[in-house]
């Protein structure tokens, strides 16, 4: 299969696996991703690792004979199969993180910016390279970019399709780290092992009162956030926090 799912302990890792092509994604691998991120959101996984397959890439973008002699009907719903599944990885309820290696480019970033996080190895390149073919990205990249650099920086890769190295991504706060060079699953477990200890209950509302926040007001932020703070108080996740902390032991979190 073009994308491959596999289970290790408190994580989840998900390969494009189209290394002869630099994973290139095509149609049926979009939809096959939508379906193996329903089985991940309903298994027992504290984290969610995407990874691309080979030494080359992680993804190269979307498959261009793909996309050449469609009708107007066809190039729109393909746009939205690749947002509604994109919006289904930044929706899940445990954490993500895109171990970008080589190429990222094109549907390939607008997969990892639909991830929580992202890192990228030193040699990783990234762009949006969409203008070059007379196109603009169609998967997310128009609005998950500037939400996550800025609107300037944002239409200047958008309107150039230049590429950036690592060392600028992280600059700009398109990835969260560079890591060396390594074997991008490992990479990832080491990255996220700061995030699957806790209790998942506090996790989800960490991630929404800053997702939900981003989207509106400052005032409205803070009632969003005085409101699932109010929530986490109620878990017994919370209580044992707290126990624990007074107590001087590990915390024993049950996820409720």
């Amino acid at each position: 299969m073009a994308i491959d799912i596999k289970y290790a302990g408190p994580y989840a890792v998900l390969t494009l696996n189209r290394p002869d092509a630099l994973n290139a994604l095509q149609f049926t691998m979009i939809e096959a991703l939508s379906y193996t991120l329903d089985q991940v959101a309903a298994s027992d996984a504290r984290a969610l690792i995407v990874t691309g397959a080979g030494p080359k890439a992680f993804c190269a973008g979307a498959d261009i004979k793909e996309l050449m002699d469609r009708d107007l009907m066809a190039q729109r719903l393909g746009a939205q199969l690749g947002q509604r599944t994109f919006a289904k990885l930044a929706a899940l309820r445990i954490p993500s993180v895109a171990v970008l290696h080589g190429y990222a480019f094109g549907g390939g970033l607008e997969l990892a910016m639909a991830c929580t996080f992202r890192i990228a190895t030193i040699k990783a390149r990234m762009g949006l390279p969409e203008i070059k073919l007379g196109l603009i990205p169609g998967y997310g990249g128009t609005q998950r970019l500037p939400r996550l650099v800025g609107e300037a920086r944002a239409t200047e890769l958008v309107m150039s399709g230049r590429t950036v190295d690592a060392i600028e991504a992280e600059r700009w706060g398109l990835v969260n780290r560079v890591v060396p060079e390594g074997e991008p699953e490992e990479l990832g477990k080491t990255f996220m092992a700061d995030f699957v200890g806790y209790s998942r209950c506090a996790s989800l509302f960490a991630r929404e009162a800053v997702a939900r926040g981003m989207a509106t007001t400052l005032d409205e932020g803070l009632d969003i956030e005085a409101d699932l703070s109010t929530l986490a108080y109620q878990t017994a996740d919370a209580a044992e926090g707290m126990r624990a902390f007074l107590q001087k032991r590990t915390p024993e979190f049950k996820d409720a």
